[in-house]
């Protein structure tokens, strides 16, 4: 069965911190060594969801959230405005069944349409799964920065991805258009 997408939810929040409790315990996706606490959790959720960014989650048949992703600010400086960084993480039984891609394009088709001209994917690990999963979704492949983080007793070069939304860097972007709303000043 296709999972189902929706907006993710405080109440969500308990099972998005054990996904990313895994991620961070046993992956390389995250740098982080010690997952943080569901307050932590919440306080970023918050912070995400607060400027209007999109952060969305697959349920599956049972209604259990089986992954989430959302998009916040690459860079906060003003001319940055107009690109997004998005993060998408999966529950351990979930990978493998096409939900990162699902969450993916919904994640590119919401910032489209926010008017955001610029997604970019921050690949820790250099994991090949999320390399496929966006590069499956239009990603191209921009650099690598080799032994960036030390973790699981190991030296992990960083990927980075990029694809343009809607009309890229192709005409200026609106002004007053959303994501300027983003920043002060």
């Amino acid at each position: 069965m296709i999972p189902a997408l929706r907006d993710a939810t405080s109440n969500d929040l308990p099972a998005i911190a054990s996904i990313y409790e895994e991620a961070v315990l046993n992956g390389t996706a995250s740098y982080e060594i010690t997952p943080p606490d569901l307050a932590e959790m919440q306080r970023r959720f918050q912070a995400i969801t607060g400027q209007g960014y999109p952060y969305i989650v697959a349920v599956d048949e049972d209604g259990a959230v089986a992954g989430y992703a959302y998009t916040s600010a690459f860079r906060t400086r003003p001319a940055y405005r107009w690109l997004v960084e998005d993060s998408i993480y999966i529950a351990r039984n979930g990978r493998g069944k096409g939900i990162g891609r699902l969450l993916l394009q919904e994640l590119v088709s919401r910032c489209t349409a926010l008017g955001f001209r610029q997604m970019v994917a921050v690949i820790g690990g250099a994991s090949p799964a999320s390399v496929a999963v966006h590069r499956s979704c239009g990603f191209r492949m921009v650099g690598t920065l080799n032994g960036t983080g030390f973790k699981h007793q190991q030296w992990l070069d960083t990927v980075f991805m990029q694809i343009a939304l809607g009309e890229g860097d192709t005409s200026d972007p609106d002004p007053k258009g959303y994501p300027g709303t983003l920043f002060a000043g």
